[in-house]
């Protein structure tokens, strides 16, 4: 019998660890961004062997920037896929520039090679590929669309911490791939994000524009080392870390392939379990040169072998004592991109297809045991009690 009653959608792996070194940032003074937020970043792109990383207050923020520094603005396009948090296509207008949606892979959700060919025009300036759950996109195929018209990849790698595509970890290889330090993401700075880049002007672009456009950060300025003058040299924003956070992210990146490994049982366990209702439950498909880091565990109902509909079946979940979450509701359904863009389900069958079978399942370190055998329990009991 089952001890466990409930398992929430997510619960934020923190320890002691992470709170001594929070304190240590209380008690040091430097309550922003200062030598932890510079250790972080050294610490960052040590890690993926790049040469450059900037953190920033979120991958939204790090989106906006990298985009910015390519020189992307009004008139422009940039190619997006319908299937990602809002925050993908929002970066883009807010250079000025259009978000071109494109529609999904049926498998992996990931964007569509084929329609980006298709949406590629003169005006295009940048493709951003979402690595969507954890799992690369089809990143080699993109790099063969993009380089021969000088079109940039920003990687939004919000998901993908760590992942590797043909061996190489997400991040290494791209022109500036983002990621985020959500509460729910895989490394987790409560609020946060991280562009890296091998390009020392890029970078340089965005640690002007993260803080005011100022050109010495507040570290500089601050330290015994540093001076009163500064300048702005150009228009900026208010997008820096703080070493609170930094220092979160400096415990958080010490375990993250531990924690890694933790959602990579998971995820097999749930794996192997719905094989016996694969009837009515489709599991996710990860590519063979590729490896995912199981940031989310997103199934697809069989709704046409169930009596009742997606919505009905987390609610089941939820008054069973599991709760889940959908990712992502598509672009095309938020009346702002539909109404300002003029697109409906009609111009991305797949995503819409998707979205309305769509369930994400619990998945983070420190779920026990008992309590990924309750989540596989209650899904397998709900599903055959609903099946037709």
């Amino acid at each position: 019998m089952l001890s466990v009653k409930e398992v929430p959608f997510h619960r934020t792996h923190i320890t002691e660890e992470e709170i001594g070194e929070v304190v240590d940032s209380l008690r040091s003074g430097w309550l922003t961004m200062g030598p932890k937020t510079l250790r972080f970043e050294e610490d960052f792109k040590g890690y993926l062997g790049v040469g450059h990383a900037v953190s920033m207050n979120s991958c939204t923020s790090s989106l906006h920037l990298a985009l910015r520094a390519l020189g992307i603005g009004p008139g422009d396009e940039v190619i997006v896929p319908d299937i990602t948090f809002s925050a993908t296509a929002e970066a883009v207008c807010y250079t000025g520039a259009t978000p071109v949606i494109v529609d999904v892979e049926e498998y992996t959700g990931n964007i569509d090679i084929g329609a980006v060919e298709r949406a590629i025009t003169p005006k295009t300036r940048s493709i951003i590929p979402v690595h969507y759950t954890g799992q690369p996109c089809d990143m080699d195929e993109l790099r063969l669309l993009a380089e021969p018209d000088g079109i940039y990849l920003v990687e939004d790698a919000a998901h993908s911490l760590p992942a590797w595509y043909k061996g190489a970890p997400v991040g290494s290889t791209g022109d500036i791939t983002c990621f985020s330090f959500y509460a729910t993401k895989t490394l987790s700075t409560g609020e946060g994000g991280m562009a890296v880049t091998a390009c020392d002007e890029w970078a340089s672009s965005m640690k002007r524009g993260r803080l005011h456009g100022i050109s010495r950060d507040a570290w500089d300025r601050y330290s015994k080392e540093g001076a009163w003058f500064y300048e702005v040299v150009e228009l900026g924003y208010k997008y820096n870390m703080t070493d609170i956070q930094a220092a979160l992210g400096l415990i958080q990146l010490k375990k993250l392939e531990r924690m890694w490994k933790c959602r990579v049982d998971i995820a097999r366990r749930y794996t192997e379990a719905f094989e016996n209702i694969s009837d009515i439950i489709y599991t996710p498909v990860v590519k063979s040169d590729r490896i995912s880091s199981w940031h989310l565990y997103v199934v697809q109902l069989n709704i046409g072998a169930l009596c009742v509909d997606r919505a009905s079946i987390i609610e089941q979940l939820k008054l069973a004592g599991v709760s889940t979450s959908v990712h992502f509701i598509p672009l095309h359904i938020h009346p702002f991109y539909r109404d300002t863009f003029g697109i409906s389900g009609k111009d991305f069958p797949v995503a819409e297809e998707r979205f309305k079978r769509m369930i994400s399942l619990p998945i983070y370190p420190g779920m026990t045991d008992t309590e990924v055998d309750f989540v596989i329990d209650t899904v397998i009991s709900t599903l055959k009690r609903y099946r037709r």
